[in-house]
């Protein structure tokens, strides 16, 4: 689905010059869940970032399904972008001004679904996340687990093949930080491609695959026991 040759993120703070990543190489796989883990500074958010074209790097290439986009315009970038991802952060990063179905919506406006498809499927996929009750609710009128299950209906909004979630059991108590991961399971038995920032040993046990990072280097990049990930999955 998506590969990395040799990429480079570098950052001039005035008379400093920042490498943020270092010669990354990388390939995603469809239909694989990832966890990226490293200590504070290590790049962990900087390279989802640059999965999820939220940044371009300095230096390097990404292909897409094969597709060079590297050098794409800022307009054909941002299509891509809401089209194919979707997006988890550990801050939630809702707009405290619209209701939780506004919330959802808002992607689809970007893709120029119709109004009332964007309302149905809206509404559906806050129904799945077990906010039916909470449709014309504000953010701040909700706890931080509900506030993250509509940032994940919003993520799902346009059918993206890829989600990347940084740290989003982060600001949550364990359960209901478990009930985020249940989802996120859940979404990668569906298919889903899932590429997840984590601190959390335990978490990425969840993964097929785990990388690590140090100095904007990756270090290892190793697949998880088959068995386990069986066990895990209930399969």
């Amino acid at each position: 689905m998506i590969r990395l040759e040799n990429i480079e993120q570098k950052y001039d703070l005035g008379e400093q010059e920042v490498v943020a990543l270092n010669n990354i190489s990388l390939e995603i796989k469809e239909g694989e869940f990832v966890a990226i883990m490293g200590p504070s500074g290590s790049g962990k958010s900087t390279l989802l970032n640059l999965l999820g074209i939220l940044d371009n790097p300095s230096a390097g290439k990404f292909y897409l399904e094969g597709h060079d986009i590297t050098s794409l315009p800022d307009k054909e970038q941002a299509r891509i972008r809401n089209k194919h991802f979707g997006f988890i952060f550990q801050s939630f990063n809702l707009f405290s001004e619209l209701s939780a179905m506004e919330n959802v919506m808002l992607p689809m406006s970007y893709a120029g679904v119709s109004f009332s498809d964007r309302k149905s499927r809206a509404k559906e996929l806050l129904t799945q996340m077990g906010l039916s009750h909470r449709l014309n609710h504000l953010p701040t009128m909700m706890s931080g687990g509900e506030q993250q299950r509509v940032a994940i209906a919003r993520a799902l909004s346009n059918k993206p093949s890829l989600i990347l979630a940084d740290e989003p059991t982060g600001n949550l108590p364990t359960a209901k930080g478990q009930e985020i991961l249940d989802i996120l399971k859940g979404l990668h038995k569906q298919g889903t491609t899932i590429v997840m920032v984590t601190h959390n040993d335990e978490q990425a046990q969840m993964a097929d695959r785990v990388i690590y990072m140090q100095d904007g280097s990756i270090q290892d990049s190793s697949k998880q026991d088959n068995k386990v990930l069986e066990s895990q999955r209930g399969e």
